[in-house]
């Protein structure tokens, strides 16, 4: 459903230029997909989207190009490789160590990379919690983490 619901929004943005959520959220409903806001800026957020000025003088809603997406991916990981100093698992958790106020950091990072099996991260000021689907998707994230530090 989600995964619909995004293709949706993208085939909407690249044959019409819609500049806000509303008029978003009415054209998913034109082509009978229910939306809330909430939800609606959830799928923005993940699929990256942006404001691009059009030759009108407006805005519009545009997948962002494939430089700008990796340019940002390796940011990211950028940021998660300098404030991670340890990791481990317990089961389905994984737990992070980062130089100290830098686990907000870490999250943020992890939060926005496309990581199979991640529930959700809680961060406190030099910890984080990440929560994984069931044990193998943790041990083989922290797999990933070794082979990204």
């Amino acid at each position: 459903m989600k995964t619909a619901r995004q293709e949706t929004i993208l085939e909407i943005i690249a044959s019409k230029d819609v500049e806000t959520q509303s008029q978003l959220i009415d054209e998913l409903a034109a082509r009978g997909v229910k939306s809330t806001q909430a939800t609606l800026s959830r799928d923005i957020k993940e699929l990256r989207l942006v404001k691009e000025l059009t030759g009108a003088g407006g805005y519009r809603y545009a997948a962002a190009g494939r430089d700008e997406l990796s340019d940002f991916d390796v940011r990211l990981k950028k940021i998660f490789r300098e404030s991670v100093t340890s990791h481990a698992t317990a089961q389905n958790i994984l737990v992070i160590r980062t130089l100290p106020g830098l686990a907000s950091a870490a999250c943020a990072a992890l939060d926005g990379m496309d990581i199979a099996g991640l529930v959700g991260t809680l961060a406190g000021d030099d910890t984080a919690f990440i929560a994984m689907k069931d044990t193998e998707s943790a041990e083989n994230f922290e797999r990933e983490i070794e082979q990204l530090l």
